[in-house]
């Protein structure tokens, strides 16, 4: 019996490493890309969206190459990401402090904003005023920007979950099967940002849970599949997560500090607490499933 090899939750046993072979050979004017997307298309593996694993397909394609199993061609070249420029701001972007009671500014307007002109506006506001800067969600991902009277006062991103999140796992109390085949159900919110010249009582809290009324719907008809439960990250060493626990998120528990790629046991990351809101009382039995 042939050497198998896992791959993000797939097994790729001995015939398919020989099939991949063929496949090089049978190709062999084929750039890695053109070579995965092939591979994607025989063996039906797309995301809920419908699109192409490409990327993952790659990554399980070099993993193999590094293993000795499979001989991929040369690169065609190497990417050399362009130095990032920090982002101005619009002109014409509103400033003047907003000092006033929530039901003052009410109701708010929540645009979802990728793949729309405003994206580059959300991207900036990030970069400029959140405490980590603005990085490029991972996975499947939304971007909001929420507005009162044509002015734009908070950001929202939200993004794949991690894969393993030992306290999140122990929550919902789902197995390392279900894990795998729900977790695309699951948003991560890496960044939320009140702007700063906003001073406005109970709006953080009030915006969590306006949005958690909107974003399984806006998630269903951009990806094709619902959402059941929103997480995110506090670092308690800087901020108390006020707004959260006031839009009755649940703490469930603490980070370990350590990286997917950490090489030990010792952490090498500030420990965050791990906070989680769920968009419907049936997410355990819906998470559960592995049919």
């Amino acid at each position: 019996m042939g050497t198998e090899f896992r791959y993000r939750g797939r097994v790729i046993k001995a015939v398919e490493v020989e099939f991949i072979r063929q496949l090089i050979t049978v190709h062999p004017g084929d750039s890695r890309r053109q070579l995965s997307l092939k591979l994607c298309e025989v063996w039906g593996w797309r995301q809920a969206n419908g699109a192409l694993c490409d990327g993952v397909c790659r990554g399980l394609l070099l993993m193999l190459d590094r293993a000795g199993e499979i001989s991929l061609p040369m690169a065609r070249w190497e990417s050399h990401p362009p130095e990032r420029k920090r982002p101005s701001l619009p002109l014409d972007l509103e400033v003047t402090p907003l000092d006033a009671p929530l039901h003052a500014i009410r109701p708010l307007e929540f645009r979802q904003v990728r793949r729309t002109p405003a994206e580059a506006l959300f991207n900036c506001l990030i970069e400029q005023y959140h405490p980590l800067g603005y990085t490029q969600p991972v996975g499947e991902h939304l971007k909001y920007i929420v507005y009162t009277m044509g002015r734009p006062i908070a950001c929202l991103a939200w993004s794949s979950a991690p894969r393993h999140l030992g306290s999140r796992d122990c929550f919902i109390g789902w197995s390392a099967e279900a894990r795998r085949r729900n977790i695309r159900f699951l948003a991560y919110n890496p960044r939320f940002l009140i702007l700063p010249w906003v001073r406005v009582k109970h709006l953080a809290s009030h915006v969590l849970g306006q949005i958690a009324q909107r974003i399984a719907t806006d998630w269903e008809r951009i990806y094709g599949h619902p959402i059941y439960f929103l997480e995110t990250f506090v670092d308690p060493t800087r901020y108390r997560g006020t707004c959260y626990r006031a839009a009755n998120w649940v703490v469930m528990g603490r980070t370990t500090g350590r990286g997917k790629n950490c090489p030990n046991k010792r952490p090498n990351r500030s420990i965050k607490e791990v906070l989680g809101y769920p968009l419907t009382p049936r997410f355990r039995q819906l998470l559960a499933e592995v049919e």
